[in-house]
């Protein structure tokens, strides 16, 4: 019996220093140190599902979004003009107009790269409670814990698409961006876009299809209301020219003149994942860069986003104690996985065995979809997401299951 215990420990210790001193893509010549590796072992959490009674966490301390709205409170009360700059005084910030052409053209890139990379890797969504997997087989680990699921908790996988990777979070567009919210019978009239071209128009970029109030002169801020002495339709603003309307039945065509610039090679799966990976990480940049000037609005129990320096009021929130505002979003300060959010799916290792089971889902690591989608189509997806892919750990295999603590 004691000789049993010895050789049960003694595999265990064999399986813990396989696991700590496992070779790990780093330069060769970096001497390998206790604190190094030590360092590598600290695995990086994912953020925690939020339950549907919890709100989204402040992007601005609770306590400075008080102490901004006492200040304003007391401001109101004085009969004084408020300097306000750009973008608050209705004007563009000039230097950040070329990132808004760049974060357009971006998304484009990363849209066509990862429908490109997507005809070769397949793409898995639960119907039942919306989970999403990259690659093929999809695995079999039982997480589907929602209203209507079966009793195993396995999922009802069917094929997805693009859109199940990047999905597409849209706000109302603004014809005058410090004008009135939209309002609750307006909510049909107002065209829906995604976020982030609402937020590049905003910034500057000029669409003939979805026209926008460009400022002059700026607006003058005074005890409490922006009072604007420009005209609300200038004699030189031409808005309403080359637009073609359309209605319900017909959809505008898309044109693929911007393809024509990404000069992609033909047939290298490899070449479009890294340059994938790097309009992904481009875009991120530029999107932060317009959302420290330009003010994006979220709901903090549900998904809705308005882009802009407040939400509109339509009553269609149906999240936590939604009859208490009278079906209105509870808006604070948006964050960027809020225009982009991510799709965080388990991450399949580059061997042969490529199906994940539920037995072993405790050494699974994450990533972001499309950046799974891209890391399995051969490109490098970086150290910052590394420690989401736990590639420290090793996956026991199934003889040594019943060795592991």
């Amino acid at each position: 019996m004691f000789t049993a215990r010895g050789r049960k420990l003694l595999n265990l210790r064999l399986i813990f220093t396989r696991n700590l001193y496992k070779e790990t893509r780093t330069d060769a010549s970096e001497p390998k140190t206790r604190s190094s590796v030590a360092s590598r072992l600290d695995l990086l959490e994912l953020p925690r599902k939020l339950r549907k009674s919890e709100r989204k966490p402040w992007v601005t301390d609770i306590n400075e979004v008080k102490r901004k709205a006492r200040v304003e409170k007391q401001d109101r009360r004085l009969v004084q003009e408020t300097t306000l700059k750009p973008p608050k005084n209705g004007l563009l910030v000039k230097k950040l107009i070329p990132v808004a052409h760049d974060v357009l053209a971006t998304r484009d890139q990363l849209l066509f790269y990862a429908s490109r990379v997507a005809n070769s890797i397949s793409i898995y969504f639960c119907s039942v409670c919306g989970d999403v997997h990259v690659g093929d087989p999809p695995h079999k680990i039982r997480t589907c814990n929602v209203s209507g699921s079966q009793t195993n908790k396995e999922h009802v996988w069917e094929r997805g698409g693009i859109e199940h990777v990047l999905p597409v979070v849209e706000s109302f567009h603004l014809y005058d961006r410090l004008g009135r919210a939209v309002s609750h019978n307006e909510r049909l009239q107002v065209d829906r876009i995604p976020a982030i071209v609402e937020l590049c128009i905003q910034a500057g970029v000029d669409i003939p299809k979805y026209p926008t109030r460009r400022r002059e002169y700026p607006v003058y801020y005074v005890a409490g209301k922006l009072i604007d002495f420009e005209k609300r339709f200038p004699k030189n603003d031409s808005h309403e020219k080359d637009i073609n309307t359309s209605g319900f039945w017909t959809s505008p065509k898309r044109t693929n003149n911007n393809q024509k610039f990404f000069n992609p090679p033909s047939d290298d799966l490899k070449g479009f994942a890294d340059r994938g990976i790097e309009a992904l990480d481009k875009l991120h940049s530029g999107v932060l860069k317009l959302m420290e000037q330009y003010d994006v609005q979220t709901c903090g129990y549900c998904n809705e986003v308005q882009v802009g320096p407040k939400g509109h009021r339509v009553r269609q929130c149906q999240a936590f104690k939604h009859q208490m505002r009278d079906g209105q979003h509870a808006w604070q300060q948006a964050s960027i996985d809020d225009i982009i959010p991510p799709v965080y799916v388990w991450h399949v290792w580059d061997s042969q065995d490529r199906l994940l089971i539920d037995a072993l889902k405790r050494y699974y690591g994450k990533l972001p979809a499309v950046v799974e989608l891209f890391e399995q189509a051969g490109a490098s997806v970086g150290e910052k997401y590394r420690e989401m892919m736990r590639e420290d750990v090793v996956v026991p295999g199934l003889d040594e299951e019943n060795l592991v603590v």
